[in-house]
This record gives C-alpha cells, structure tokens and sequence, in this order.
C-alpha cells in the first residue's frame, strides 16, 4: 500500500494541509507578501464573509449545483436510462454514444462548439429558433452554463442508472402493473426503492463535481458583471488573476468545508433505513 499512500500523501492530503496555512496567510504572487508572507489568522475568512461577491458567487453556485447537477442531469440521465431500459439494437448504442460522447470530450473543446453554437450574429441556435441577435451568454448566463453542464455531464448519471434499472426485478414490475399500478405508482413504490442508494450515490458525486466545476469559465469567464461568476471562477480571479493566494486559499478551504457538509449529508441519507 505504501506507494499508493505516497501518492496520495503527495497529491491530496499535502496541498490541502498548504492550502489551509496560505489561507491563514497573506500571501500574492508578487511584492513583498510573496517573499514574506505574514499570519493574519482568521482575517481572510472574514474577508471573505464581509465580501458580497464571495455571497453572490455562493448563491450562483447553489443555482448551478441545484439546477445542472441535482435537477438536469438527474433527471435527465434517469429518464435516458429509463426509455432505453428494454432497448436493444443501433438506436441504443447511438443514443448511448451521443450521450457518452458529450462527457469524454476535452472541455476546451465542448465549451469552444457551444459559444458557436450560442454565438449571437453566426449562432446555430439563433438560426434554428429565429432569433438573429439573440445574445443568450450575456442576457441568460446562469441558464447557458446550467443547460451546457447538464448536457455535458448527463452520461455518467445515464449509465449509474442504467446499471441500477437492471437490477430491479422484472417480476416486481410485472405484479404492479398486474395490480392495477400505473406507471408513476411502479417508479414511486417499486423502481425509486430498488435503486434509492444508487440515486443518492449519483447525487452526493455530480453534486461535489459540478459544485467544483470551473468550465463556467470557458464558457462566459464569470461574466457578465459577475452574472456567471460561480465559487471555483471566483477563486481563480482572486487568486491568480488578482494575486491574492491568500484570500484565494482561504475561500477554498470554505468551499472544502461545503464540500465536507454536503458529503455528510449525503452519506446519512445513504445509511439511514429505506
């Protein structure tokens, strides 16, 4: 076990423990707090908590969280894996593929095809709907980045739930629908049951990944006027765009603790009695 602990030592628990005492420091990129960094303790947390972009960006955070991960792709990718639960042949796999193809593709280049698509004077979109001059990243920001994470990341649920579906025992099915059940009252009582610990496995996972996520950026750079500007965009201007490591750590260790509080309450939900 010892190099997989020294890798782990090296590339998890050690920048951790250094983010933690940067953000108990002063330190910048450059000039004399970047030479000699002093303690100030508690003093970039308040900052923090007196700074109301730190609160806006928590908030677009939640909405995003909220609406791409535990809305969207959720339901997105359990209803994917539902219609094609008893699906055989080409349409299966080209579904599949489509969907699975939109999450192993390099970031850089999603976020590149979807401002063309959203672009407002050449946009496919706007082609397609009508709209000449509809600029959808700067009047609907929040909905771009939401609609975009959704679609990118809708494969992994799709495929959890896949997996799940398979489980659940046709003949239970069966003496529902035998029963006079309906197709809401076999997914309440007979599918949700079966799969509950796969649904909050997939939840507790998208939820950290898109909370965390900084391909808003590619996409909108936390703009317009802050409109977009999730906490992972928020760091990285503050800290390498502005040169506040300091500052930039500490609200990292703030979006660790979030992170931490989440996972907790995913995981009791998890092992609590069905």
């Amino acid at each position: 076990m010892a190099p997989a602990l020294l890798l782990i030592a090296a590339f998890l628990v050690f920048p951790a423990l250094w983010v933690l005492y940067l953000g108990l420091t002063n330190y910048r990129l450059t000039g004399v707090a970047a030479a000699e960094p002093q303690f100030v303790g508690l003093d970039n947390l308040l900052d923090a908590a007196s700074n109301p972009t730190f609160w806006s960006s928590t908030w677009l955070t939640v909405e995003f969280v909220l609406g791409s991960a535990v809305i969207g792709q959720v339901v997105l990718g359990f209803t994917i894996a539902w219609l094609l639960r008893d699906k055989r042949g080409p349409i299966k796999r080209v579904v599949e593929g489509l969907v699975i193809l939109a999450w192993i593709l390099p970031s850089a280049i999603v976020s590149f095809l979807w401002v063309a698509l959203l672009d407002r004077d050449a946009g496919t979109l706007n082609a397609l709907l009508g709209m000449p001059g509809m600029a959808w990243l700067l009047d609907h920001p929040m909905l771009s980045i939401i609609v975009f994470n959704t679609w990118r990341g809708t494969a992994f649920s799709m495929m959890l739930y896949g997996a799940a579906l398979g489980n659940v025992p046709p003949s239970h099915l069966e003496s529902a629908r035998l029963a006079g059940a309906s197709g809401w009252q076999q997914l309440r009582d007979v599918v949700f049951p079966h799969i509950r610990g796969h649904i909050l496995t997939n939840l507790l996972l998208i939820s950290l990944w898109t909370f965390n996520d900084f391909s808003p950026f590619l996409l909108t750079a936390g703009g317009p006027d802050g409109k977009s500007e999730v906490l992972a965009v928020h760091v990285y201007k503050v800290a390498l765009q502005g040169g506040e490591l300091g500052y930039g750590a500490a609200v990292s260790t703030i979006i660790l603790l979030i992170n931490l509080v989440v996972a907790v309450f995913y995981l009791r939900l998890l092992r609590s009695k069905k």
